[in-house]
């Protein structure tokens, strides 16, 4: 099986996508203004950021 990669999404995926951003950019400022934390993933790990996010455990 010969699978092409195009340099460029197609319009309909360029739409999704920023359908996509739009989508997860208005839930993180609902979680903001209801003073709740969000999960997001940075280099390769989980980062909690907000007011309320758990603090982790410093290990031994």
């Amino acid at each position: 099986m010969n699978a092409t990669r195009k340099s460029t999404a197609s319009t309909e995926a360029q739409l999704v996508l920023e359908n996509l951003k739009e989508a997860v950019a208005q839930a993180l400022e609902k979680k903001r203004r209801l003073g709740q934390y969000a999960v997001t993933w940075k280099d390769g790990k989980a980062v909690l950021t907000g007011d309320d996010a758990p603090r982790a455990e410093p290990k031994e």
